[in-house]
């Protein structure tokens, strides 16, 4: 039985470890080949457990907010897979600070990695899209692009700009067939939210405002986030474009 992206190609950027690791193995395990562009050596870790499993992966050590090290990226991708598919745009950062004590290179970074990188991917992955019969788009947004606690304003308003580009590409590239998407997690268990639940004063203070935020009553799971990356890309959403797509166990 064929996989759900057999046959595919996929540039996933951010994969050395949790949702990005997490949704780059499954695109494998789909039937995709799979291209990580990340700034982090440990995402050679995530290709090689991919063909260690059988599949075709390869690792690209990328700056994200850099418009070379992109181009770089892309052309590598081809020489590897021969075409590209599927662009999923998973790279990011995350700082928590009172506005007043946010540093400016703080505001800066989260701008560049989270808000930039997307732009720098559909600039010189989008000709390169026009080449397939399946072309997708899939952004890392998050719930705190349409609201987020207190101490995240760099944060939220990366994701924001990610929803509201996310949109405005969708009905740019929609008469070309080139659907574009996004998904908006909550609550997601893995280290990536160290900062915050440092700022809201730790676990259990998380665990706490979790269980009166969410009606599942828990927090999501990278595996949980993948399968909306690996849906978002294939053809089950193929009447889906423009889309912020919720994963966060009913809280908003």
């Amino acid at each position: 039985m064929s996989g759900r992206m057999q046959g595919r190609h996929v540039v996933i950027t951010g994969a050395a470890a949790n949702i990005g690791a997490a949704a780059a193995e499954l695109f494998a395990a789909e039937g995709a080949d799979v291209v990580i562009g990340d700034i982090d050596p440990a995402a050679a870790s995530t290709a090689e457990r991919i063909v260690a499993a059988g599949g075709r992966a390869w690792f690209v050590q990328t700056d994200v907010s850099n418009g070379e090290a992109m181009q770089n990226l892309f052309r590598t991708a081809v020489e590897h897979m021969g075409g590209i598919d599927v662009i999923a745009n998973n790279a990011g950062v995350q700082r928590s600070s009172p506005i007043t004590e946010m540093a400016e290179s703080d505001w800066d970074l989260h701008m560049s990695v989270n808000a930039r990188s997307c732009f720098l991917a559909a600039k010189y992955g989008v000709p390169y899209l026009r080449e397939s019969d399946s072309p997708a788009i899939v952004n890392m947004a998050s719930v705190g692009g349409f609201k987020a606690p207190a101490g995240l304003a760099g944060y939220s308003a990366s994701k924001g700009a990610i929803i509201a580009f996310t949109r405005t590409l969708a009905s740019e590239l929609g008469p070309e067939g080139i659907r574009v998407n996004c998904i908006a997690p909550g609550w997601v268990d893995t280290p990536f939210n160290d900062p915050i639940v440092s700022h809201m004063g730790g676990r259990a203070a998380q665990d706490a405002a979790v269980r009166a935020a969410v009606p599942l009553q828990r927090q999501g799971r990278a595996d949980e986030i993948a399968e909306a990356f690996v849906f978002l890309a294939s053809d089950a959403s193929s009447f889906m474009t423009g889309h912020a797509l919720v994963v966060d166990g009913g809280a908003s």
